[in-house]
Formats: structure tokens, sequence, C-alpha cells
């Protein structure tokens, strides 16, 4: 009789075991979204070569906000002498500066800094870091020695760790803008221009800041349209 009702219990404690055992409890929205947010970013604009550096855009790089565009700015004067100066790592923040020259007619300048940045993407964040804690001004290869011709300066750089590279600061340092037109275009991984329009207003206080034009890494390997909304946009189209 005892081993009859043991049998009985034995039989019954079976589903649920199996039940138990069979549990596979999915993550709440919780836990999936710390999942995904702590995925790993990199710092620099995206590569444009076969080589695939991954893009830039730390999680606490902020985006663009309202107070980076200045307001009620004065119309810039179209068919103005304009230069593009721009600096360039992967090469995207060149094919932008490439294609504004081609439909403006600007001249060019790129900033090279004397002591040249490492090719190697992992060594070249280092190089970053440290010029950003700093606050380094990197010597710039060559000069622009007619400034004073130019009423319109396109400038141009990638979204390094949040900011500028140092090397604008440089620039910026250097030359006087003032009652000059500045636009500027930026290259990144989908953070944008981050602070830097306020950087620039700061630094060149007498000179007037257009509305950016910012583009991702992938939008920046063909330009064309973009570049042309954007000079439209902002008064500079041809």
């Amino acid at each position: 009789m005892k081993k009859f009702i043991a049998l009985i219990l034995s039989c019954a404690l079976i589903p649920t075991l199996a039940a138990c055992g069979s549990t596979n409890p999915t993550p709440n929205k919780e836990s999936a979204e710390l999942q995904a947010s702590g995925q790993p970013s990199q710092p620099l604009e995206e590569s444009s070569t076969e080589s695939g550096a991954p893009e830039n855009t730390p999680e606490n790089i902020p985006d663009n906000t309202p107070e980076d565009t200045p307001e009620d700015m004065p119309e810039p004067e179209a068919g103005a002498t304009a230069l593009v100066v721009y600096f360039s790592w992967s090469g995207n923040t060149e094919t932008i500066a490439g294609e504004i020259a081609s439909q403006t007619g600007a001249d060019t300048f790129e900033l090279e800094p004397t002591t040249a940045y490492s090719t190697d993407y992992n060594t070249v964040l280092e190089e970053a870091q440290e010029e950003q804690r700093t606050d380094a001004r990197p010597e710039i290869s060559g000069s622009i020695e007619n400034m004073d011709s130019y009423d319109v300066i396109y400038l141009g750089f990638p979204n390094w760790w949040g900011d500028m590279p140092m090397i604008l600061y440089s620039f910026l340092d250097e030359y006087d803008l003032s009652g000059k037109t500045i636009a500027p275009f930026v290259s990144s991984g989908g953070s944008g221009f981050s602070g830097t329009l306020g950087e620039i207003a700061g630094a060149e206080p007498d000179a007037t800041v257009t509305d950016g034009l910012s583009l991702s890494s992938e939008a920046s390997k063909d330009p064309g349209n973009a570049v042309a909304d954007w000079l439209a946009e902002i008064g500079l189209a041809e």
C-alpha cells in the first residue's frame, strides 16, 4: 500500500519538475536596455578606407542643442571670396571640403600638424585624448598669407571625443576672423557638432557663424546634394 501511494505522488510531481526544468526566463526590458547601452563605442570619425576603423560617438557626447546655433545672424553675401579650411584624418572631412570648393569656387587650405598624427587608429585615439587633456595647440604646417582677402571661411573637421581636433583651436588662435562669415561643417559617427559651434563663436566673437553642415561618416562619402542644400540654406550658393 505504501509503495502504491509513493508511486502516485511521484507521478504527480513529474509535470511540476518538468515545468521548472524547461523554464528559460526572458530578460526584462530594463536589463535588455542595459546590455544594449553597454556596447562599446569609439571616439573618432569613421575611416573611409578599407580598414573599417570604427566611428566616434561615446554615449556621453551630447547631441546638438539649440544654443549651439547663433540666432539672428546677418545674411552672408552670396558670391563672396571664400576659403575652405579643414582638418581630416580619415578622408571623410576632406571629401566634404572638396565638394564645397567645387560648388563655390573657394580656395582650400588643409590644416596639417608639423608633427603628423599616427596612421594607426588606436594610437591616434591616445594622441587625441592627450591633446585634449593638456589643452594642446599643435603647430600648423604652413600658413595663410592672404587671410584678409577672404570674406567667407568654410571651417571643417571631424568630431573627436565630442570636440574639434585641437589643431582647429590652433587655427582660431592664430587668425583673426573678425568681420568674416564662418560656415562650419563636420563629419562624425553620429554625434554631429556636439558643442563645437559655441566654441567657434566664442573664439571668434566678431565673426558671423552660420548654421553648420553635419554629415555622418557614410553620408560624407557622397556629399554633393547635402552640400548644395546647405549652401542654399545659408545664402552662399553660387
